[in-house]
Parts: C-alpha cells; structure tokens; sequence
C-alpha cells in the first residue's frame, strides 16, 4: 500500500520573507559593486548607487533576464520595497536637516539662499516651460492642454536632487562650509516649491480645483511652522542629556525614530512628499554638537548603507529608457537637456556672482544645483502614475536625470579643484593645507 505525504504549505509571511530576503542581497551587491565603480571614475558613490537601481530594472537586467527579474521582485515584493524606501529616504534627510550647524550660520544666509533659489526655479522653469509648449504637439497625452503640459515640464526641469545634494556635500565634508550650507537651503526650497507646483497640476488634471492645491500648500505650512516653534523647544532637554552624559538613552532613541517617521506621515497624508517631513524634523532636532555627532554616528551607516539602495532599486523598477525612438525624438530630448542644463547651471552660478561670490565658487554651486537624480525621477513617476505625461517624456527625463547628476561632480571639480576645497573646508592635508572630505571618509 503506497503511502502519501502531505506537505503543508508555507506561511504567507514566511514566503513573503524568503522572497524579500533575496531581493535586498542583491539590491545591496548592486549598490555596492555600481558605487565603487562611481568612484573609480572620479563621481559619487550616490550616481553608482542610482544607477545600479536603473540597472536592477526593466532597462537592462529586466531586458536581459526578464524571467530571472520577475522571479526576484514579484508584485508581493514591490510593496515591501517601497515601504522600505520611504523609510530610508525620510530617516536620511531627517539625518540631513539634523545635521546642519546653525550656529555657522552667517547673517543674511536665509536671503541669499532665496535669492539662490529663485535664480534656480526660475530660468529652468521659463525655459522647460517653453520646451513644453514646443513639443506638446509631438510628446503629450491627448486629454492634458498645453499650460499643463509645459507647467509639468517646467517643474521637472527646476527640480534639485536634494537628497543626492545631500549626499555628495556629506561625502565631501562641505555640508557645514558657507557653500555646502548656502546650497543645501536653496536646494531645498526649489525642491518644496517644486512640489507645490506638482499639487496645483494634479489638482488641476484630477480635477479638485485650486482649492485642493492651495490646501496642500497651507497645511504644509502649518505642519513646518508648528515643528520648529512647538516641536523643537520640547526636544531641546533631550539633547542637554545627551550633552550631559555622552549617550542616547532607549527612550532617546525612540524619539530620534518616531519624530522623523511621524512627521513624514503627516507630510504623506498633507500631500508633500515624506522626504520633506523627514527634513524638517531633522531641524527641529537639539542643536548640540555633541548631540549632532553622536545621532549622525549612530544611524547614518545603517540609513544610507541598507535603505537608500532600497529606494534607488525600487525607483528603478518604475523606470523604461526605451521610450526614445526615432524621427524628431532626439531632437526633442536635445533640446529638453539643453533647457534644464543652462537655466540652473548658469542661473545659479551668475546668482551667486552677483551674491558676491568669486567664479569659482559661484560656477561650483551652478555645478551641485544642475544635479537632479531621483527627485526628479520620483516627479515624472507620479507624472505617468497619474496619466500627466507620455512614455517618451518619461524617458527622455530620466535621461536628464542621469546626465545632468553625472555632469555635477565633475564640473564642480572643474570650477573648485581640491586646493580650493580644502579652503573651504579648513582641515590639514599631508600637505600642510586642509584635506578634501572624501579622503577622509570610505565615500
């Protein structure tokens, strides 16, 4: 008499896990290898890093083994990855807002931030504009008019990668310089407008009025004004006790998590990006160096080491470069780069000339502030998820991505070679002068 074996089926959350598992090896495998190959050739760790997410897409590994990619992010995966990524992208910019030294801060910083600011939202955004409503006719969706159309294009094009920004400036140690400070505010307030203006176009194409757009902006407002005058004062004994005792107790180490996370949850729900909320509560963070110091110690490695790649990838999922064919198409995505290229680059670095900066500095500015990287892919992302903009303008986008982040670091070498550096960042080299941050650092 043959006998049969029952064998019980896994637990959903067990398979669940063993799918996910595999994804995050290779994910991190990815980043790593992509990162170090970055640096070999003179660029960020962060542009390997992103372009390692592109790669683990349908572009090439989806392209190459489109069976041994739906095997390792099935649809049950993607979810996971993209909670993980939120989480990753808001803890990392709540370390960034947590980070900035404001006791640095120079009088009348704020006002040359905007005015740096302005000089970058607003050439790009004329000039994409006018690119928009150049190719409506050839790149847009029957259903979306022209003014939306070339407002989309516009606000892509005026983006900054803050987060990359962000990144770069760490690994080099110039977050907390007069140039790395200046840059990161001006980044991030053409980024929030940016975003603002995205709320006023969905409103626009989803039909909910101005009304919907203008709630957006006002509650978000609302949400950073009430964490720096409510929210910071109440977290100011926290960093007096780690100033105090040099350690972060459990329960500090509770708060550090869930303010970031709550408030890019409000941020979520508001109807600004999470990265946004994660960024002001790093700002309603104790401003005490040791404090600084001892929260950027403990969560920066395992933040931008395990999660950020996380984001990259599941970024790079949503990502189809083949949308760029023949006939006018080339042309078209020429002189898309061609606008998004001089209106920050050249707005920002003639800004910061008549700022009173010298060309070096100014054009090295120009340089960070053309970097656009995965904000603008996450802006076009939520542009096609909505039906705003066709597969080829997708494409044609992430392409200026790519470019115009791979273009930063170097122009910005080009305009501040490291002897410059190391002036702005007062540390001693081998050499007597003061070292440039990344050989200081494993980035």
């Amino acid at each position: 008499m043959r006998s049969s074996v029952m064998v019980a089926p896994l637990d959903p959350n067990l398979e669940l896990i063993l799918k996910v598992f595999p994804a995050l090896v290779v994910i991190l495998v990815t980043a790593a290898i992509c990162g170090r190959l970055a640096q070999l050739v003179m660029q960020p760790r962060v542009l390997g890093e992103m372009v390692a997410g592109v790669l683990l897409g349908p572009t090439l590994f989806g392209w190459l083994f489109p069976q041994a990619q739906a095997a390792l992010f099935p649809p049950d995966v993607r979810p996971v990855l993209y909670v993980l990524s939120t989480i990753g992208l808001t803890l990392y910019m709540f370390l960034v807002g947590a980070g900035i030294d404001h006791s640095a801060q120079e009088p009348g910083e704020i006002r040359r931030a905007s005015v740096l600011a302005a000089s970058g939202i607003v050439p790009s955004l004329l000039l994409g504009a006018g690119c928009g409503l150049l190719l409506w006719g050839l790149l847009s969706r029957p259903d979306v008019g022209p003014l939306e159309f070339a407002l989309f294009v516009g606000g892509a094009l005026s983006l900054t990668a803050f987060p990359m920004l962000a990144r770069i400036l760490y690994e080099r140690g110039l977050e907390n310089t007069r140039v790395g400070r200046l840059t990161l505010v001006a980044a991030s307030i053409d980024d929030a407008l940016a975003w603002c203006l995205l709320a006023v176009l969905t409103a626009m194409h989803l039909g909910t009025g101005t009304a919907g757009a203008l709630r957006t902006i006002v509650l978000a407002a609302v949400f950073a004004l009430v964490m720096l005058t409510v929210v910071r004062p109440l977290l100011r004994p926290l960093g007096r006790s780690v100033a105090r005792t040099g350690r972060l107790g459990p329960g500090g180490v509770y708060v550090v998590i869930l303010v970031p996370l709550t408030a890019g949850w409000l941020t979520d729900w508001i109807g600004v990006y999470a990265v946004f909320g994660g960024f002001v509560a790093g700002l309603a963070m104790p401003r005490d160096a040791a404090f600084r110091k001892l929260l950027h110690g403990r969560m920066m490695d395992v933040v931008s080491t395990l999660l950020l790649p996380v984001f990259f990838t599941f970024s790079g999922l949503n990502t189809q470069l083949g949308g760029i064919a023949g006939g006018a198409m080339p042309l078209a995505f020429l002189l898309i780069l061609l606008a998004g290229f001089c209106g920050k680059y050249f707005g920002c670095a003639l800004s910061m000339r008549r700022l009173g900066f010298g060309p070096r500095e100014s054009y090295a500015v120009g340089a960070l502030m053309n970097a656009r990287g995965l904000m603008i892919l996450i802006f076009i992302n939520i542009g096609l998820a909505q039906g705003m903009i066709t597969q080829e303008l997708f494409a044609m986008l992430v392409l200026v991505a790519v470019i115009t982040t791979a273009g930063a670091l170097p122009l910005y070498k080009l305009a501040l070679p490291d002897r410059y550096e190391r002036d702005q960042i007062g540390e001693p080299g081998p050499d007597g002068r003061p070292a440039p941050a990344y050989e200081r650092s494993d980035g």
